[in-house]
């Protein structure tokens, strides 16, 4: 299966994200790629209830926090996040990002 850069979906998550979804139709893994320009979420942290989300910082740095603890991240750098873990992102960074089971909007959460 090929998904071409032309056939991707785009969703705004907020002002700072922007996600890029190359839909494979499959509901046990899919991937994405993730603009991240400033803080995501805004404030506090985010929660997949379901997924474990495995990033690839394919271009530029910042860093993520995980639960109490914060990394500088940058091009080339990966980043596994567990389900229930709490989570943000901040900096000027493109992702590829790839959850199982595939992610759905329901299972995202705010949280602090």
């Amino acid at each position: 299966m090929i998904i071409k850069k032309s056939e991707r979906k785009k969703y705004e998550n907020s002002p700072t994200c922007i996600a890029y979804e190359y839909e494979i139709k499959d509901k046990d893994i899919n991937i994405a790629l993730i603009e991240i320009n400033g803080r995501y979420p805004e404030s506090g942290k985010v929660i997949n209830k379901i997924c474990k989300e495995i990033a690839i910082v394919i271009k530029g740095d910042g860093k993520v926090g995980i639960d109490d603890k914060e990394f500088s991240i940058s091009e080339g750098d990966s980043i596994f996040i567990q389900p229930n873990q709490k989570f943000f992102w901040e900096g000027n960074l493109i992702l590829a990002m790839s959850c199982h089971p595939a992610f759905y909007p329901e299972q995202h959460v705010e949280c602090e």
